[in-house]
């Protein structure tokens, strides 16, 4: 433990950890001010929801900084693959606005969008850590190739998520059940107009996001 946290600090994920540590306890703190002017925990279930979201970053941070044995590294690769979308997930959450009304719907709307953000930073900066960790092993062309189905597979997974209402550890509890339900919009598209608009249409806004803050990046900005 003592050596990666020591190689952390040698890189910027430090940095980036500390601020991402700081989103999260302000995130914390608002859902425990909203309990307290509500009386009620309507919202606190969010931090659940932001933990998820953290574990994408805390793998491609750990495969970032140490190296790791084929089997290691695909393993850590699929349990990427399994939560990342629960990090842009939050964006739906917005939907809850409609339904809570113990508090101001403005006090509601920045939190929820404190959570959103705070969970789109962790999600985009595991990404930018797996296309980096991608350009050593793939061209320029296909690594952007795949980045690109990575977000609009995140985006079906959100879908599964929020209409469907699985969870990422289902894989493991009930595989044939999933399996059947996460492919009968591929099997039939047209009965489930639903599923493929929400894919496509979230898929093209993460993609404009994460390349938008990718480029950025590219551009020695801050990010």
């Amino acid at each position: 433990m003592t050596s990666i946290i020591t190689q952390l600090k040698a890189t910027e994920k430090w940095r980036m950890g500390l601020i991402l540590f700081a989103l999260s306890l302000f995130c914390f703190g608002l859902s425990l001010f909203r309990i307290y002017i509500s009386g009620t925990r309507s919202f606190f279930f969010l931090n659940w929801n932001l933990f998820l979201a953290a574990i994408p970053w805390i793998a491609s941070s750990y495969l970032s900084i140490k190296q790791k044995s084929k089997l290691k590294t695909i393993s850590i690769l699929l349990l990427w693959i399994l939560f990342f979308p629960n990090a842009p997930y939050i964006l739906t959450d917005l939907f809850h606005l409609r339904f809570f009304t113990s508090a101001p719907i403005w006090f509601d709307l920045v939190l929820v969008l404190s959570f959103a953000w705070t969970g789109l930073i962790f999600g985009f900066l595991s990404l930018n850590d797996l296309y980096k960790l991608g350009s050593n092993w793939m061209t320029n062309r296909w690594l952007k190739i795949t980045t690109v189905l990575l977000l609009f597979l995140s985006a079906y997974g959100i879908y599964i998520g929020r209409y469907l209402r699985w969870n990422s550890w289902d894989i493991f509890t009930q595989p044939i059940r999933l399996f059947q339900e996460i492919t009968a919009p591929i099997a039939e598209p047209f009965h489930h107009p639903k599923a493929w608009g929400m894919t496509i249409l979230l898929g093209v806004l993460l993609n404009i996001m994460f390349w938008t803050l990718h480029q950025w990046k590219m551009q020695k900005a801050d990010f």
